[in-house]
Formats: structure tokens, C-alpha cells, sequence
């Protein structure tokens, strides 16, 4: 066991370059000992995808401009070009935890969580019954998910008092024409423009002070043209911890202001869509025709217990649906070589030291980000998950293995003996132009050119991504 010593850098692995995976690149390379001169250092950030940002780019609603435009500061990080990237290489099937503990001292997992956290309840496996991811996925126009979406409901639920939920709720009830003005893919806009939804239903089970969307969300629901806001004065009880929150917490005053403002609008409500708000009720049964689809879905009344908890009444209200879509969290997925908690779905870790199941520190092997803690917190609560990741890694430098080909080209020889076809930050750079003048060749429905068009073909983004890329000989 031998520290890097000052003739070479300190060579990192973070695989995973969504937001979780770039502050922990980024922290590394600004650390106090790289600023002071102790230490220096080499990262490396990769993705199984051909393009950099992932959660940004493959799981925020295209028409969410302000989070979007997180990725400007990510840009920037990125664009200095003290950290490399290497995209389109999948860990376990590109490269082996014992080929990345070859040519790194230290590897950080932030592969964050990409699946649906499953809904346990009579009927939740029949035809219509959606988890959100999957529907986020597509329409994001994620390269690995199908072109295509069944969106043949009328009706339709969306379980959850997340943002997820409101994105989803909110998509599917926006008419296709105002999403143009977004970046997304054609197969999106097509299928979003042939759906024949007129209502979608939101249920949450707890009380309207205990919604854990932003204000930035909910106040967004009324930006939808032709959609009306439908809100039901039995769902407005509250308790104790109700009216202490409504008092002491500023981001649930501002919710509870928004949503009596249109509790208190009497206009006509005359859209031909509209997105119900339902609260202080949880899934019992989705219900199902004889031919094993989605007809409905049974919700049980809950009452608040004074400490913002629900109890379940035994009181049932049955909505004819067509299509359920739940958004009751994600889970993380198993990595290949790495320990794993199935039921929390996170890397086994210790304040991002992953341990095996004795507890045991694995060296030279770290998490960060929610395949480290869980899918909780919004995108800025990465920046302190990252640093404390970062701190034990540097902590650790002097005890890390030396790697055997610490050399930064030997990887790049590795990928192309491999046959690997990685993108790198030039060819996102190739690819991002490119998606722009896809979208001066497209326009919205008020005939201005589109920002830009997303390239939804992994074979596509690989090919305009490494245009640039000398071929292997």
C-alpha cells in the first residue's frame, strides 16, 4: 500500500455524471490540498450515457426552464477542462471494478436512482398501471426507453405529493402544442398531441400542509393553457402540526396561500382539461375490466392525527380511471462487485465509504449522491453529500493502493483495445450544436424557431458525438 506521491497526480474515477457525480468532481479538483499545493489531482467523470448531466437531461420536465438551466453551472464545471469525460461506458459491462481500480487510487460511485419504488397494492400490475420514472424517461426522450407511450386515457390518476407527481400531472394535462417551445423530440410532441385526456387526478395521502411539492411547482400548474384547477373543500382539514407548519414554515405558508387563492376563484371553470387536486386520501385497489386493463382506482379517506400523521377512515371513494401513474419515490439499482441495500436501494456506505456487509471499508471505493443516502433532498443537497464523500477520500489518500497503469492515456488504450465507442466533453460540445440546429429547423406552434430539438437515438448521439474521434487502428 503506497500514497501517490507528488511525481503523480491522484487519480479518481466518478462514475456517474449527473449533478451528484460533477459537485464531487469538482469539489475534488478545488480542494483545499489542490489549492494550497499538497496534492494534486486527476478525475475522470463517466456515464453509461453518451451525453454528460444525467438527471437534468433524462429526468426534469423539459418545461422546467429555471432547474434546466442548472445545467449552465455544470457547463461551466465541465467546460474548464480540468475533469474528462468519458460517456456511453457502462460500469460492469465497459469497464470492471477491477479494471477501474487498475488505473484509479480511489472510484465514486453517483449513479444515482433511476427506478420506480414500487406500489404495493391489489391491481398495480395491470395494463395502464405506470410507474413515473419510466413515463419521465420517455417523455425526456432517454435513449434507452421505447419511442412510443399508450396515452389512450380520459381519465387518468397520478398517486404521489412529490414534484414527480406534479411533473407528470402536469405533462400529461398540458396540451402538446404549449410543450414546443421546450426541447422535446418529436415522438413526444406526437404522442402528447393525440391523447385524449381530459382530466387527471393528483391524490396525495396526507393533508394540503404536508404537500412535499415546491412552491415553484405548484404555482406552475396554473400556467397551463386551457387547463382548469379543480380543488375539493373536504380535503381542506387540519391539524395541530397542520396549523404550526402554516405558521412557522415559509415554503408551506406560500403553498397554503396558492392554494386558497384558487380555492377562492369562482370563475367559470370552462377548459377542456382539467387537473384535479386531491388530498387526505391513500391507493387501495386499482380496478380492472375483463380484459385485465385499468378501469378505476379505489382511494381510502385518511384523517390527520395532530401530528401530521394520517389514519385510514375505511371510507372508499371509486374514480373511473383509464391509467394510473405512481410517483411514490425511486430506488437505486445494483451495481456489479459493489455491496447493495435492496430494500433501501443505495450502496452499503459508511458517510460514502462503501463497506461490505461486516461493515468492513472497502478501499479505495466511495458513493455519493442518492445511490449513496436514498432519493431524498433536491438537486442542491448533493454539493454537502458530495463533500463530505470527498473529504474521505482525501482523508485516505496515504493509505489507497497504488493503481497499476495510473498513467491517464492507458484508460483511453484500455477503451479502444475494448472497442469502447466513449464520447468525450468535445463531442457533447458536437452534439449540443447539433440538437440546437435541429431546433432552428423545427418550430413552435407559434412558428418561431426552436432552442433546440433532443436527439433521442443512442446510435445518433454517439455518431454526431464522435465525429472528431480518430478511429481505432
Amino acid at each position: 500500500m503506497t500514497a501517490p506521491t507528488s511525481a503523480r497526480p491522484l487519480r479518481v474515477a466518478v462514475i456517474g455524471a449527473g449533478p451528484a457525480g460533477i459537485y464531487a468532481a469538482d469539489m475534488l479538483t478545488k480542494s483545499e490540498a489542490v489549492r494550497e499545493g499538497e496534492l494534486e489531482v486527476s478525475v475522470d467523470l463517466y456515464d453509461r450515457y453518451p451525453t454528460p448531466f444525467g438527471l437534468i437531461r433524462y429526468g426534469v420536465a423539459p418545461d422546467h426552464p429555471r432547474i434546466k438551466g442548472i445545467i449552465t453551472a455544470l457547463r461551466s464545471i465541465l467546460g474548464r477542462g480540468d475533469i474528462r469525460f468519458f460517456g456511453n461506458v457502462e460500469y460492469g459491462k465497459d469497464l470492471t471494478m477491477g479494471e477501474y481500480l487498475a488505473h484509479y487510487d480511489a472510484v465514486i460511485f453517483a449513479t444515482g436512482a433511476v427506478n420506480d419504488a414500487p406500489l404495493v397494492i391489489p391491481g398495480a400490475d395491470l395494463d395502464g398501471s405506470y410507474g413515473a420514472a419510466k413515463f419521465v424517461a420517455w417523455y425526456d426522450g432517454h435513449p434507452d426507453y421505447p419511442r412510443t407511450w399508450p396515452l389512450n386515457a380520459k381519465e387518468v390518476a397520478v398517486i404521489g405529493n412529490g414534484n414527480v407527481a406534479l411533473d407528470v400531472a402536469r405533462v400529461l394535462s398540458k396540451h402538446a402544442d404549449d410543450m414546443l417551445v421546450t426541447e422535446i423530440p418529436g415522438n413526444v410532441y406526437q404522442g402528447l398531441r393525440d391523447s385524449p385526456v381530459t382530466d387527471v387526478h393528483v391524490f396525495g395521502r396526507r393533508g394540503p400542509a404536508q404537500i412535499k411539492f415546491t412552491p415553484l411547482e405548484l404555482r406552475e400548474l396554473a400556467k397551463s393553457r386551457d387547463v382548469d384547477i379543480v380543488l375539493y373543500d373536504e380535503d381542506f382539514q387540519f391539524d395541530e402540526a397542520s396549523e404550526q407548519a402554516m405558521v412557522e414554515n415559509n415554503q408551506t405558508k406560500v403553498m397554503m396561500k396558492t392554494l386558497q387563492k384558487w380555492r377562492e376563484d369562482d370563475s367559470p371553470k370552462t377548459a377542456s382539461r382539467r387537473l384535479h387536486l386531491h388530498f387526505l386520501q391513500t391507493p387501495s385497489e386499482i380496478l380492472g375490466d375483463e380484459d385485465g386493463k385499468v378501469s378505476g382506482i379505489r382511494m381510502e379517506r385518511t384523517r390527520l392525527n395532530g401530528d401530521a400523521s394520517v389514519t385510514a377512515t375505511g371510507e372508499y371513494i371509486d374514480y373511473p380511471v383509464q391509467a394510473v401513474y405512481h410517483a411514490i419515490g425511486y430506488l437505486g439499482s445494483p451495481l456489479p462487485e459493489v455491496p447493495f441495500n435492496p430494500d433501501r436501494g443505495v450502496v452499503l456506505n459508511q458517510e460514502g465509504r462503501v463497506v461490505d456487509g461486516e461493515g468492513t471499508v472497502v478501499p479505495g471505493v466511495y458513493a455519493t449522491g442518492w445511490i449513496k443516502r436514498g432519493p431524498v433532498g433536491l438537486i442542491g443537497a448533493t454539493k454537502s453529500d458530495a463533500l463530505e464523500t470527498i473529504n474521505h477520500v482525501l482523508e485516505d489518500r496515504n493509505a489507497l493502493a497504488d493503481p497499476d497503469f495510473p498513467e491517464p492515456s492507458a484508460i483511453e488504450s484500455l477503451l479502444q483495445d475494448k472497442g469502447v465507442e466513449y464520447t468525450t466533453w468535445d463531442g457533447w460540445l458536437d452534439l449540443d450544436e447539433y440538437e440546437q440546429s435541429l431546433g432552428q429547423s423545427s418550430h413552435d406552434a407559434e412558428g418561431n424557431p426552436r432552442e433546440r430539438v433532443k436527439v433521442v437515438d443512442r446510435d445518433e448521439m454517439v455518431s454526431v458525438s464522435r465525429r472528431g474521434v480518430p478511429a481505432r487502428s
